[in-house]
């Protein structure tokens, strides 16, 4: 009878430190799977369909808004705020502005005498109650008539000169131009859709129709477009930022991904009474020269991520670099979405204190924040970046959180500048939240046409989002500007800029920034 084979001790030691391998690597690939499944959950839900439950006891709303954290000892909501979450809380109701138009209806009881003596009813008050109704929209034929005058001496015929249109020989008046525009860029509106909206009015403006309209209007904008161009690049710091387009690729039966880049120039959380605008450029790609041909005649500070496309300007010398933090944070967020690591909690902690410190100063002027941010800042930024070493060495060199910490330590230097110049955020916020009306208008008509829809695109998203930001309402602004830009001087273009025809609003909106 043969001998059982007995495995010797070496070889026993050698399977079980190969299976320890696999399991070590599979654990890592599960981990990288989980981190995956949070980004894309936070990618394509958003804010919403993260519960509560999922993010434990920490504040995570990463979205566009600063985090804000006690400190790193202590990350538990107090108790009042959590009384204040689910206790219901009546409200005062904000009165309705003064500028609607009201209606007054007076209801009086149904007897002129009193039902008891039958003696006469005098005045003893009243009681006034509002309600809000909601007229709707409607249309209307303006009739422009110019009457022909002869002389009764002579042959002399008198006329006055038709009034310039905003399409010229087109039959659409600058305020129907606007609220289609406002519609499909600000409202999210696809044009299909509009066109179905006008035809309950009756209207037969199909979508094409539409489409050449928004065509026009480009043309016809374009240079208060290259105005606002020169005036964000003017400044010394712009916020830049890009997102996919999918546009409709001619001859393939399918999308291509285009990009929509973004510039903000916004120093209002430095104190600035500059006025706030920004400027969109469409691109068929995502490719580097398209940031750099942007941004070629910039000098000063560029607040971006870390789009490896923006490094050549870098190197010029004539651009300065400021990193972003939100997109450190969002990095240690998703990974504790993904397993909860202590690691990213503490990490998390620590960013929020640095957001506790900007919330301070905001508003205040350059030479006062960067004082504050030298001497409260920097030291919390140094220990910031020790500890990130330290545990750099503790986890895996293929595990989230090494993906994470390795993102901030490569950007350290370019993430240190916000606090050497007062002008300067912490983040890229002004230019995602300039964004934010791109992201929404995507899901509602998915693609452009053409990559002349993009170029007209990034033309109307301009003026309606510089608009917004100075507190004007693009709808009347752009009303406004298409009533006159026709005839108007185009050496003088600057006086139909937003903060120049609305001065009024665009001070209220600086004053509440």
């Amino acid at each position: 009878m043969p001998k059982p084979v007995i495995p010797s001790t070496s070889a026993a030691s050698s399977e079980v430190d190969a299976l320890r391998q696999q399991v070590e690597a599979l654990t890592e690939e599960n981990e990288h799977l989980k981190l995956l499944v949070a980004k894309y959950r936070r990618m394509h839900f958003g804010q919403k369909a993260e519960s509560q439950a999922q993010l434990g006891q920490l504040d995570l709303a990463l979205a566009y808004e600063p985090l804000v954290i006690q400190s790193s000892e202590s990350v538990k909501p107090s108790p009042a705020a959590n009384d204040a979450a689910v206790e219901k809380r009546s409200r005062k109701r904000k009165p309705f502005p003064e500028t609607l138009p009201r209606e007054t209806v007076t209801h009086m009881p149904p007897a002129t005498d009193c039902p008891d003596c039958g003696g006469p009813f005098k005045p003893l008050g009243e009681d006034v109650s509002e309600m809000l109704e909601y007229v709707p929209a409607s249309f209307k034929v303006v009739r422009h008539v110019r009457p022909k005058l002869a002389c009764a001496h002579c042959d002399h015929i008198a006329q006055a000169d038709a009034p310039s249109r905003p399409i010229p020989r087109g039959i659409a008046g600058p305020a129907l131009l606007a609220h289609m525009l406002v519609g499909k860029f600000c409202d999210h509106l696809p044009l299909y859709r509009q066109s179905a909206i006008y035809a309950r009015s009756g209207l037969d403006l199909d979508r094409a129709l539409l489409a050449e309209w928004v065509g026009h209007c480009h043309e016809l904008l374009s240079p208060l477009v290259e105005t606002i161009r020169r005036y964000v690049l003017g400044g010394a710091k712009v916020h830049a930022d890009d997102t996919p387009l999918p546009v409709l690729s001619p001859g393939k039966g399918r999308t291509k991904t285009a990009r929509l880049w973004t510039y903000v120039r916004d120093d209002r959380p430095a104190g600035s009474d500059d006025p706030p605008a920004v400027w969109f450029a469409y691109s068929e790609d995502r490719k580097g020269h398209h940031p750099r041909q942007h941004l070629k005649s910039f000098k000063g500070v560029l607040q971006a991520d870390a789009y490896a496309g923006f490094n050549a300007l870098y190197e010029t010398g004539d651009i300065q670099e400021a990193a972003c933090w939100a997109h450190v944070r969002r990095k240690f967020v998703d990974v504790y979405r993904a397993n909860g690591a202590p690691i990213t909690v503490e990490a998390i902690a620590r960013i929020a204190t640095l957001y506790g410190i900007e919330a301070r100063i905001r508003g205040q002027l350059p030479t006062e924040r960067r004082m504050v941010r030298q001497a409260e800042a920097r030291p919390r930024l140094h220990e910031l970046r020790d500890w990130l070493e330290t545990q750099n060495q503790r986890v895996s060199r293929k595990s989230g959180i090494a993906e994470a910490i390795g993102y901030a330590l490569n950007q350290w230097s370019a993430l240190m500048y916000y606090t050497t110049d007062g002008q300067a955020e912490i983040d890229n916020n002004t230019a995602e939240r300039a964004l934010r009306s791109v992201a929404l208008g995507r899901k509602n008509y998915l693609f452009g046409g053409s990559d002349a829809g993009g170029e007209r695109a990034a033309s109307m998203y301009c003026l309606i989002g510089s608009a917004k930001l100075n507190g004007i309402d693009p709808e009347a602004y752009l009303s406004t500007v298409l009533a006159r830009i026709a005839d108007h001087p185009i050496n003088r273009i600057d006086e139909l800029l937003p903060w120049n025809l609305y001065p009024a609003q665009a001070a209220l909106e600086q004053k509440a920034a």
